[in-house]
């Protein structure tokens, strides 16, 4: 009986804000003749995409409240509005969104007034639930009405506000060239640390490594000793070069990886970052592991993360936690230090985004100032 009531208020929430909303729609209006009037005349034809980004803004406070209400986000997908004002205006009138956000507009004109019988039924809920459900004991009658009104009305928004096929095609594909340009970006950085760590390390030592062969080859006759010497330091050198060659190559794809499995490799990372680290698995233990690149991407996320941690969070802790999802591979990087990481700080937060995005995954960062430093990325694979 209590959990009936709970709803019944936060369905009355809801609905008095959609009457807010429908009241502002109403007095929206104005802005629409006024913007066509000035359209027609030709003189107020800038009004035309200024309007749009405002009911732009109109509708996605809806998709919001929708949302809110049926715990299920509604998608928005639109043309970004930029450039000459022809350009504006072209986009304005030929983005599918705009036509969207029109028709549930003008729809709301209608049906939001529906919002209002939550006013009589709470009086009606009190003379008949109480007596009926308080005293009787029985199931409420009017209050489920209150709740039904609030899903019929965040249905309607929620169907009316959804874009197109075509909107939501046309997002995809700008979404996924900018994951192309950004996966082409992270492979030429790639591209050029390898080469710079094989030129300034592995390189280097292999130079040096031919030079001491070379004149203990020369002093092998005359001074035997001194060439003992040299072999010496030629094979400590090779040591140095095959240690850099390793690092070359845990940098491409780590080995442990493919020993230890993801979960192994992560908490080798914990052992070795200089935090507390406690690191939970749920569901990898056994079974069929992610693709090779998922596994890669995800270590290098623990790694960078931990690494960020260390550096910069001042906190002795952090959590990680790998988990197997319907669509893929989530993990979370928790830390309880100072916050306030920025992408623009160099602080590998970009390194990361660009190599998530180049698997179609997404990365959320939270970290308000004064922690805590929260990391969680979504991988899709198929398992």
């Amino acid at each position: 009986m209590r959990a009936t009531p709970r709803q019944a208020a936060r369905a009355t929430a809801h609905l008095v804000l959609a009457a807010a909303m429908a009241f502002g729609a109403y007095i929206y209006i104005t802005v629409l003749l006024i913007t066509a009037t000035g359209a027609l005349a030709v003189a107020g034809i800038w009004l035309v995409p200024e309007t749009v980004l405002l009911t732009r803004r109109i509708a996605g406070a809806k998709r919001r409240l929708t949302g809110s209400w049926t715990g299920r986000d509604v998608p928005e997908a639109y043309q970004p509005i930029t450039g000459t004002l022809r350009e504006r205006l072209r986009v304005s009138v030929k983005d599918p969104g705009t036509l969207t956000d029109l028709r549930w507009l003008f729809a709301y004109f209608g049906y939001g007034w529906l919002t209002v019988l939550v006013l009589p039924l709470w009086p009606a809920a009190l003379l008949v639930d109480g007596l009926w459900a308080g005293l009787l004991r029985r199931t409420p009658v009017v209050l489920p009405l209150i709740t039904g009104l609030a899903d019929l009305e965040a249905r309607w928004s929620a169907a009316l506000l959804r874009p197109s096929p075509k909107a939501l095609l046309s997002g995809r594909v700008e979404r996924l060239t900018a994951t192309r340009a950004d996966a082409v970006a992270a492979h030429g950085a790639e591209l050029r640390r390898i080469e710079r760590d094989l030129h300034d390390g592995t390189q280097a030592h292999l130079v040096a490594l031919s030079l001491r062969i070379g004149l203990a080859r020369r002093a092998y006759q005359g001074d035997p000793e001194a060439a003992r010497k040299l072999l010496s330091d030629a094979q400590e050198q090779a040591e140095d070069a095959l240690l850099e060659l390793r690092h070359v190559v845990r940098g491409i794809h780590p080995p442990i990886l493919t020993d230890r499995g993801l979960v192994g490799a992560a908490r080798a990372l914990a052992a070795s970052s200089g935090l507390q680290v406690a690191v939970q698995a749920e569901g990898l233990d056994g079974g069929p592991r992610p693709p090779a690149a998922v596994e890669a991407a995800a270590y290098f996320v623990v790694a960078e993360s931990l690494t960020n941690a260390a550096k910069y969070s001042g906190s002795g802790r952090a959590e990680v936690r790998l988990g197997r999802t319907p669509s893929g591979l989530g993990v979370r990087i928790r830390d309880e230090g100072r916050g306030g990481a920025d992408e623009s700080a160099g602080t590998g937060l970009l390194g990361m985004r660009r190599r998530v995005a180049a698997l179609d995954g997404t990365m959320r960062v939270t970290s308000p100032v004064g922690g805590p430093t929260v990391v969680e990325v979504d991988l899709p694979c198929v398992w």
